[in-house]
């Protein structure tokens, strides 16, 4: 039987444009808001990071300085002391600010925190200063997962400043999608149950988005619903009254499983299995591109979409991430792409199709050149623009010669699922942005962080922001001496040189290895666990006495403390390593004595762990998940979000599927989870040394899990939103005790 949705289709492609909007609804939602709002709003910005300073600094938007499509702004400062800045949008006014504030100024402003000490007098300044691209961009789609999900306004309204700082003015905004979805389901006669077995929960939606899973961690409430449509009308109003380009999500073709009983004629696979979900949650089905329903499912989404939220003519599509499609075969593969073009076309005649490039770096056996050429040609150069989303450590636009013409954006991912360890690239960061812009016949129009999570190692996103601007490489040895200024508010010889040997050291990572911020604290305890460092470990241990020598004159500055906190962290981590090794050659040899002592000295590493990350509200499992739980209206949501945000960041799946590849290094998991495993783990060795028994590494992965993972996660124990000690004195008293202990 043919359904009316079938019906409209033939109508669809019979040139009568049902689901287009009239143009005067695209042109309301134009991005060019008027020089006078962006303006305001960026006064507003600067009200809100100066208080009463700001009346020393006037700002303005002038369109007219726009140079080859690239920001600009200009900043003097006049006789009447008032530092002037102009802007060829809000972000670039909002960009001139920061720029002055941290070349003139000596301020920092971070995701931790601001160092805010402005001198009486404002330095005099007069330059102009023009981007060198087209786009600042920023977010990975995992972003909302891994680090915002649980955000509400004011940490967004504190976080849209901070991208408008750093020049940022194209970014995604992916919140309400589900609500929308709803919407389009309901209309086609879908269940609520029906749609329910479809979303993941609040912390898995970007994996239920992207067709690698289904259901897990949900439902989704209506409740839910209701604050996601109100939190995105304010990410966008926000955005773009600062100038800012909006990326917003598209149909990609994964739909829920019941979609096949309501229109049985449609062609429809079902998804590969993704990390050994099982069916429950596993494998949605794809919608055929050339299917008629492809058209109608896609339209009508954009279409609601925009009706709900405006648009800036930039949209989202990942068909593929960490799928195959059906047939590697160059038309088809061609077809798929003009499809989904299709889809964004017939509502947005402006449509520009933003995807990211992560399948051409995850599988690349797959995305052959031919394959990827008829892929993304498959839509008007120009029209598509290419996300190469791990740049700074597998490029793919030489391979890909500049994707075939399509514009790319030299992107910086850096974390994976929002782990916690010193890690970068500094040197690769400071040569091959360039190096990029010049290659031959390259398409580049901008820089980007996609990180899939945030709130770590702030000093490697701010060396790659400033990349939008500087003609040349920086010298990085001044610029780590620069960054220590700023960010404690003086200089301090201590401090600058640890932020030297940091940046020599765990900053400046080069190789092919893929770095995912497992360690031995963090990995599900084995005798196979692979110990590593890029780095000289002896060169981390003295950043570490050199920034407690700097305590006399820093240690008042709570970013300082943060960062003590970190440096601590993170040679605890290290020494864990050591021990783990230690570990390892005992049982190898059999000598029970030893294998007691470095299973005690680990136990009582994870004790001080504990202690110096309890005594800093960055590193608190506590905050983490009062903000989940904050978001409920009802206890059954309360109990839901709580176990989705203790899920995540430890199973990650019913049955631990991708165990611990969001783990954090946080005050009350140290102590209730990952000690735990390695207790049980360790004393499972000596009983096999002891007794002389095999030990069996399935059985004890199998006790873990019912001991001490699968209770973790179930259990509602209240954890500290607060902090907890002196950072200083903690890390004193844990220096005295391990600075000399497994070098």
């Amino acid at each position: 039987m043919i359904t009316l949705k079938y019906i409209l289709f033939l109508i669809l492609i019979s040139n009568i444009t049902l689901f287009s909007l009239p143009s005067s609804a695209l042109t309301k939602f134009n991005i060019e808001t008027a020089s006078e709002i962006q303006t305001n709003e960026v006064r507003k910005l600067s009200s809100r990071l100066l208080g009463k300073f700001s009346k020393r600094v006037s700002i303005a938007v002038d369109f007219s300085l726009i140079s080859e499509g690239k920001d600009t702004f200009k900043i003097v400062k006049n006789s009447e002391q008032i530092l002037t800045i102009l802007g060829s949008s809000g972000v670039a006014a909002a960009w001139g600010l920061h720029y002055y504030l941290k070349n003139f100024c000596n301020v920092h402003i971070s995701w931790e925190g601001s160092q805010l000490e402005l001198p009486n007098t404002f330095p005099d300044v007069n330059l102009t200063i023009t981007a060198n691209d087209k786009f600042r961009y920023y977010q990975n789609v995992c972003l909302g997962g891994y680090s915002t999900v649980w955000w509400q306004w004011e940490q967004w309204e504190r976080h849209i400043d901070w991208m408008a700082l750093n020049g940022i003015n194209l970014s995604l905004a992916f919140a309400g999608q589900e609500a929308i979805w709803q919407r389009v389901y309901m209309e086609m006669n879908l269940t609520l149950e029906e749609i329910n077995e479809h979303f993941g929960g609040p912390a898995f939606l970007p994996w239920s988005r992207m067709g690698n899973i289904r259901g897990w961690g949900g439902p989704l409430t209506s409740s839910w619903h209701t604050f996601t449509i109100k939190l995105q009308h304010k990410i966008l109003n926000r955005m773009r009254n600062l100038g800012m380009r909006s990326v917003l999500p598209a149909f990609s073709g994964q739909v829920p499983r019941a979609l096949a009983k309501h229109f049985p004629n449609a062609t429809m696979t079902k998804m590969s299995e993704w990390n050994t979900f099982q069916d429950r949650y596993c494998c949605p089905l794809m919608l055929e591109p050339a299917d008629p329903l492809f058209q109608i499912l896609g339209t009508d989404f954009l279409r609601k979409y925009i009706e709900e939220f405006g648009s800036d003519h930039i949209y989202n599509c990942d068909a593929f991430n960490e799928n195959k499609p059906s047939s590697g075969n160059l038309t088809y593969l061609s077809n798929i792409g003009k499809a989904i073009f299709k889809a964004l076309t017939t509502v947005d005649s402006e449509a520009i199709w933003l995807l990211q490039g992560w399948m051409f770096v995850n599988d690349f056996q797959f995305w052959t050149e031919s394959r990827v050429r008829a892929f993304v040609t498959s839509v008007p150069t120009g029209k598509m623009i290419i996300l190469d989303l791990q740049s700074e450590q597998f490029p793919q636009y030489k391979r890909l010669k500049s994707y075939f013409g399509q514009p790319f954006i030299w992107c910086m991912l850096h974390n994976f699922g929002g782990t916690l360890g010193m890690f970068g690239s500094s040197e690769i960061i400071n040569e091959r942005v360039f190096e990029s812009r010049k290659f031959n016949g390259s398409t580049m129009i901008g820089v980007g962080l996609t990180p899939e999570g945030i709130n770590q190692n702030y000093v490697i996103y701010e060396l790659m922001m400033e990349m939008g601007y500087h003609k040349k490489p920086v010298n990085l040895e001044a610029w780590f001496e620069n960054y220590a200024s700023r960010r404690y508010g003086a200089w301090n010889e201590y401090t600058t040189d640890a932020w030297k040997k940091l940046g020599k050291s765990v900053y400046n990572f080069s190789g092919s290895q893929r770095i995912r911020g497992h360690y031995v604290i963090t990995r599900k305890p084995s005798l196979k666990i692979k110990v590593w460092t890029w780095y000289d470990y002896n060169v981390i241990l003295s950043a570490w006495d050199m920034l407690l020598m700097g305590r006399h004159n820093r240690g008042s500055s709570s970013l300082y403390k943060h960062d003590l906190v970190d440096v601590t962290r993170q040679v605890l981590q290290v020494k864990a390593d050591t021990i783990y090794l230690k570990i390892l050659e005992a049982y190898t040899k059999s000598n029970k004595l030893d294998l007691k002592f470095h299973s005690s000295m680990l136990l009582e590493l994870f004790d001080d762990l504990e202690r110096i990350l309890a005594s800093h509200e960055n590193f608190l499992l506590g905050v983490w998940l009062k903000d989940a739980k904050s978001l409920g209206t009802n206890e059954m949501e309360i109990l839901n979000y709580e176990y989705n945000a203790k899920n995540q960041i430890t199973l990650w799946g019913p049955n631990g599927e991708i165990i611990d590849y969001a783990n954090k290094q946080w005050s009350g998991i140290i102590e209730d989870y990952f000690k735990p495993r390695w207790k049980l783990f360790l004393e499972t060795l000596y009983t096999s040394l002891n007794e002389g028994i095999n030990f069996n590494q399935t059985d004890c992965n199998l006790r873990m899990f019912n001991q001490v993972e699968q209770p973790f996660t179930l259990s509602n124990k209240t954890y500290s939103s607060e902090s907890i000690g002196n950072s200083i004195e903690l890390a004193l008293g844990i220096h005295s005790k391990w600075r000399y202990l497994y070098i």
